[in-house]
């Protein structure tokens, strides 16, 4: 039998490991945190749960296919909700646009403050739908080992086809007049931690799993997709060792061996998975002699993805004018992306988003709203140093909710802080950044880094910051590629 050893124990590592030992593969997965499920991590103030993270689920059938896979029934391991109308977008004059899955519920909207739009949204939703499938046929299910896989001509074509010369903003500008409509539509960018001005049209297919395929939550908290899939690796067979830090790769001959532990103990495997933030993890596992293709120089370089300051606020009542999920815009919002990706800073009018969960499931927080509250934040620079001060930052967040009409530091029983710096520390993020290398240079965007090394036989990479790129479900994807590339693999050198 096979051995495996994975690195971290987020969705990615979760989705390869059941893949792996439901073919026969001996599994060990090493997380260094006590949950499973990386930044799909429960967080509970008192009387109040959330979610860290991701709140905005797309793509179910991914999730339900890992566990489905094994012959088990995902409804019986977690209950999803569709939200038809699923996200409110609140603008500096008090207007609102809502998102919905529902076309005649976005067209009857359009046709009273874009009119221009509710023409072109058929064609719209026929663009956005052309752009995903290509996708989901030439890009998502491939795993990238090395330069020649890049080279297909069968992607190249399909490359050519998703628009990846044009930016988003300009894309939605094609269909959509009212600039405030444009706006809501280009925060799908944050999506990947870009910005609408530089990242690629491709990334419209966003706006399709949103508007066509639909947003869904699930009962009792996201985070029951991550228990859900640690529950079945156990069943499956998976060794799963929570708070258990890796501290080396061993490499010999230019071979992944095993790994060893930070107490000293080494586990020798046939192949090794890292399910970690490449640019930080890669670095620090592996000695740079193994791996001449990826200097440590070559981390300085890249571009990280925008971080998230977060505030987790335990409610007393109930907001009526927050639904599941509620965005207030700021009123210059390209100032926001210059500020973030230009100037490296936090902006000073910051577009918030807010996720009560809550609202759709009341027993989250019995007692009233449970609101986890989110500013797109610069990834830390190079020293990583906090550029500001946390509990000023968080007043001025409040102050910018109470202009809006939403008054909430007289409600809050219970509340935290989440900064970039945390999210490097729990989570081993490079610079804090929450999708790894950013998606605005036209490399990166298509680009991603593989899923193999150049340099070491043996060694995997899967998660965010690696080929299909952040977000739950393509991590999730990325550790199912690399799982059936590992199970393809040894079927064949069987054979041989």
């Amino acid at each position: 039998m096979k051995k495996v050893i994975i690195i971290g124990g987020g969705l990615g590592g979760l989705s390869s490991a059941i893949t792996l030992a439901h073919a026969g593969f001996h599994v060990e997965l090493y997380e260094k945190n006590r949950h499973f499920g990386g930044k799909m991590m429960p967080i509970q103030l008192g009387d109040y749960s959330f979610d860290f993270g991701p709140n905005t689920i797309t793509m179910p059938s991914v999730f339900k296919q890992v566990i489905e896979q094994t012959g088990e029934r995902a409804d019986d391991y977690f209950e999803m909700i569709k939200l038809e109308n699923h996200t409110r977008n609140i603008f500096p004059d008090g207007t609102h646009f809502d998102f919905s899955s529902n076309q005649q519920t976005v067209l009857s909207q359009l046709q009273k403050v874009d009119p221009a739009g509710a023409r072109h949204y058929d064609s719209f939703i026929k663009e956005i739908t052309r752009l995903f499938k290509l996708s989901e046929r030439y890009f998502l299910p491939r795993t990238f080992r090395s330069w020649r896989d890049y080279a297909s001509p069968s992607l190249g074509a399909a490359m050519m086809r998703v628009r990846p010369l044009q930016t988003l903003d300009s894309f939605f500008r094609s269909y959509f007049s009212n600039p405030r409509i444009i706006e809501a539509y280009n925060r799908y960018a944050t999506y990947i931690g870009s910005s609408p001005f530089q990242a690629p049209a491709t990334f419209a297919m966003i706006a399709y799993l949103e508007m066509v395929e639909g947003v869904y939550y699930v009962k009792g908290g996201n985070v029951k997709i991550a228990e859900a899939f640690a529950s079945l690796a156990k069943k499956m067979g998976v060794s799963l060792h929570s708070e258990s830090q890796v501290k080396k790769v061993l490499v010999a001959d230019n071979k992944a061996t095993g790994v060893e532990l930070q107490n000293g103990e080494k586990v020798m495997a046939d192949h090794v998975i890292m399910n970690a933030d490449l640019l930080k993890a890669y670095p620090e596992l592996v000695a740079e002699k193994d791996r001449p293709s990826f200097k440590n120089d070559k981390v300085d370089k890249i571009d990280p993805s925008i971080s998230a300051f977060v505030i987790l606020a335990g409610i007393n009542k109930r907001f009526t004018q927050l639904k599941h999920h509620t965005v207030y815009f700021s009123d210059d919002y390209q100032q926001e992306f210059n500020d973030l990706f230009v100037n490296k800073k936090y902006s000073a009018k910051p577009t918030i988003y807010i996720c009560n969960s809550s609202h759709t499931d009341p027993g989250r927080s019995p007692k009233g709203d449970n609101l986890f509250i989110l500013v797109n934040a610069p990834a830390l620079p190079p020293n990583g140093k906090l550029q500001i001060e946390p509990v000023a930052y968080k007043k001025l967040i409040f102050e910018t909710l109470s202009s809006h009409g939403l008054d909430l530091t007289q409600h809050i029983v219970e509340e935290k802080i989440i900064t970039p710096s945390d999210i490097a520390a729990q989570f081993g993020a490079h610079r804090g950044a929450l999708y790894g290398v950013s998606a605005n240079r036209k490399k990166d965007a298509f680009l991603r880094p593989q899923n193999t090394s150049k340099d070491i036989k043996n060694l995997y990479f899967v998660g965010g910051s690696t080929h299909p790129g952040g977000g739950s479900p393509m991590v999730t994807i990325s550790g199912l590629n690399v799982a059936r590339s590992i199970i393809k693999m040894e079927q064949y050198n069987k054979i041989s």
